[in-house]
């Protein structure tokens, strides 16, 4: 029954994924197409930045592909750090595209070109700037209600596009009004923004890949420890992320209590901690004697 939810979870987020593909490369060739005919470093930059949310997508994919395989005796947790795993792909294709913008807007400070901007490129951007907005309004909402770090790290990326369209339109304004030099400088800016959007899905990920703790060990063992019967708590442990957390403890009980009414006990432990503390997966419990004082 956990697995059909599991590939209906899956199911749901492959949908979103090609759902936002489709809208990424619209914008992405957009903006290229235009930036193309303007001559505009910093609106193909932001085209190139669209094209690598829509080439995340697809990284995204794959992985969702690959985490939806259901658990075996090789993969007994699942696979589902596969989606943390793909997300560390998105953040290298960002860093990727920040060094060629960077690089772009070196080469285009250094030898200026001639830019021709017209209403049809403030007409683009600000289309394809509301395009985003929505792409990221929606892909974090379902990231979230899905439980969904693939999704919620591409909403991040996707995000980045937001400041630097804006970026880019600020931009087409000073260029239109006599100052081409600009242009280079978005660019430039843009690259920084693109940067900082991969160092974020990095840090998030690192963490669910080397099992961090994802809830305070002193708010477990609180909860815990409200239980009658238990008596003392220690090697409290927990990693994952929301939706996905395995916790494990030790907890002492009196000797005398009888195999039954210790199984009961620890039932009461797991029953709280699922209702308090939310994105629970797993949680085990080792149950030993508490010594005779």
């Amino acid at each position: 029954m956990e697995h059909i939810v599991e590939q209906d979870r899956f199911r749901k987020i492959s949908r979103v994924l090609w759902i936002i593909l489709v809208l990424n490369f619209g914008v992405a060739a957009a903006k290229i197409f235009y930036g193309y005919l303007t001559n505009s470093a910093s609106i193909m930059a932001d085209g190139y930045h669209s094209l690598s949310d829509g080439s995340s997508n697809i990284v995204g994919l794959l992985g969702i592909w690959m985490a939806s395989k259901p658990i075996n005796e090789r993969y007994p947790y699942g696979r589902e750090k596969y989606e943390s795993l793909t997300s560390l792909g998105i953040a290298m294709l960002l860093f990727l595209v920040c060094c060629n913008v960077l690089h772009t807007s070196i080469d285009r400070f250094l030898h200026p070109v001639q830019i021709k901007i017209g209403m049809a490129s403030f007409l683009v951007m600000i289309i394809t700037l509301i395009v985003n907005v929505v792409v990221v309004l929606y892909e974090r909402k379902r990231g979230q209600a899905l439980k969904s770090q693939i999704l919620i790290s591409d909403s991040l990326h996707t995000g980045a596009d937001i400041f630097t369209t804006v970026s880019v339109i600020i931009g087409l304004l000073f260029i239109r009004a006599g100052y081409p030099i600009v242009d280079p400088i978005m660019a430039f800016i843009i690259s920084i923004f693109i940067g900082y959007a991969a160092i974020g899905i990095l840090k998030s990920n690192f963490t669910i890949l080397t099992d961090a703790a994802a809830v305070d060990d002193k708010k477990i063992k609180a909860i815990a420890m409200g239980i009658d019967g238990i008596e003392e708590c220690h090697k409290v442990r927990n990693r994952g992320w929301d939706g996905h957390i395995h916790i494990d403890m030790h907890c002492h009980i009196n000797r005398h209590t009888s195999l039954e009414k210790a199984h009961a006990i620890a039932h009461l432990v797991e029953d709280d901690i699922r209702e308090k503390i939310h994105g629970i997966k797993d949680v085990t419990i080792h149950i030993e004697p508490s010594m005779d004082k």
